[in-house]
């Protein structure tokens, strides 16, 4: 087969990655991202600890998370991405809708629920099979594009929610945070076909390939031991940073949205550069920059992040952030070929998923025994760490017998 008939016609394409690309804009840069940035007003106007504002999204992501992540994994393995992904956009914007309204813990957790399941059947897992199905030589390149589209939503939601919460105050910026998710990610999703491309067309006709050959493997245990130790210290990060900033540090608000904007910006070299690089180096050698930056990024937390340091941070944190979701499907993807990547990445991203909900509730908690973040970011610094030595253990060449 040539290099052409790897990957779909040139309109088709474009097609593609312009839907993972808003859809991810959407669920991730808006949703994921975005909605750390209100944490604060839960603790400020309704008088919420740290750790219950994160236990909302540690209590959503480890009810749903192993509930349905590898059912997704596997439903998008059997009918596609289109129909799970529509689904998705729709929870998780009255997800927002929800949480814009909340004034009890528990509907604050039901709404997170809801947000946990809409990030399953519509975020990275259903666009990271979809692209890697149609992609081959150019996969990480397609897979850089589209994740473009986290940084680019990343960059606009601190602006967005400066603008609204000045403007309508931060509960409507919240509703409204989810009328422009369904806006953005809906039309293309809309448009898919199932089974388009060459590569997804011979594999909706193929046998589902056994899985289990592929979970009694060490290489699998490694990957998402390493990926959930990584995760979960970006995760904890992302939490923490604006009530580090506007609560312990005493920053504004505008001053803190602007500062999570740069992340957003240098995140953006990360996203496409990672995906650049791995078509060039291997994912593996990709993987280990990522999780070393990630760990650089935690030892300056640990560091206080004061004065001109803030920019190294955002430096090594936006830079690890843009690779860090990205390089982990390319991973898998040479790891165990396309064809149960549904499945694989299900596991894993669940797996991922709950790291990266229960360790912000952990450093939340440590911070409301101790006063302050010194301890939780030390954990959050040797989580990474111990990534980076797990990612250093995995093969950097296709295992014999793993399909394309």
């Amino acid at each position: 087969m040539t290099a052409a008939a790897d990957s779909p016609a040139s309109a088709t394409r474009v097609r593609l990655v312009s839907t993972s690309f808003f859809a991810l804009f959407a669920i991730v840069g808006l949703v994921l991202y975005g909605l750390p940035l209100y944490y604060d007003f839960f603790v400020k106007e309704l008088g919420w600890t740290r750790a219950e504002v994160t236990s909302g999204n540690m209590i959503g992501k480890v009810l749903i998370g192993p509930l349905f992540g590898f059912l997704a994994g596997s439903l998008i393995d059997r009918v596609g991405p289109r129909k799970p992904m529509m689904a998705g956009i729709v929870v998780a914007s009255l997800a927002l809708v929800g949480l814009g309204s909340v004034q009890t813990i528990a509907l604050f957790y039901v709404f997170y629920a809801m947000n946990a399941l809409g990030y399953v059947l519509a975020g990275p897992l259903p666009n990271q099979v979809l692209l890697s199905r149609n992609f081959k030589e150019s996969r990480g390149k397609a897979m850089g594009i589209a994740y473009v589209g986290i940084g680019i939503g990343f960059f606009f939601v601190p602006q967005i929610t400066k603008y609204l919460i000045g403007t309508v105050g931060w509960r409507t910026a919240l509703m409204a945070l989810g009328g422009l998710v369904v806006l953005v990610a809906m039309p293309l999703v809309l448009l898919l076909r199932e089974g388009e491309g060459p590569a997804a067309a011979a594999q909706a006709g193929a046998p589902k390939a056994p899985l289990g050959e592929h979970l009694k493997g060490k290489n699998f245990y490694i990957l998402a031991l390493g990926s959930m130790a990584s995760i979960g210290a970006v995760g904890g990060a992302i939490q923490h940073f604006k009530m580090m900033l506007t609560i312990d540090k005493g920053w504004s608000q505008p001053e803190a949205l602007n500062i999570i904007s740069m992340i957003a910006v240098v995140s953006l070299i990360g996203r496409f550069g990672a995906g650049w690089l791995a078509d060039k180096i291997g994912p593996k050698r990709v993987m280990l920059i990522v999780y070393a930056l990630v760990t650089a990024a935690m030892l300056i937390l640990v560091s206080g992040a004061e004065g001109s340091t803030i920019y190294l941070y955002v430096l090594c944190f936006g830079l690890g952030l843009g690779g860090e979701y990205l390089i982990i499907p390319l991973m898998a993807a040479q790891l165990y070929g396309t064809a149960v990547l549904g499945r694989i990445m299900g596991i894993i991203l669940t797996a991922d998923g709950v790291a990266e909900a229960l360790f912000p509730w952990i450093v939340g908690k440590l911070h409301d025994s101790t006063g302050g973040y010194s301890a939780g970011f030390q954990l959050l610094a040797a989580l990474a760490a111990f990534g980076a030595v797990a990612v250093a253990m995995l093969p950097g060449k296709r295992p014999a017998g793993a399909s394309a």
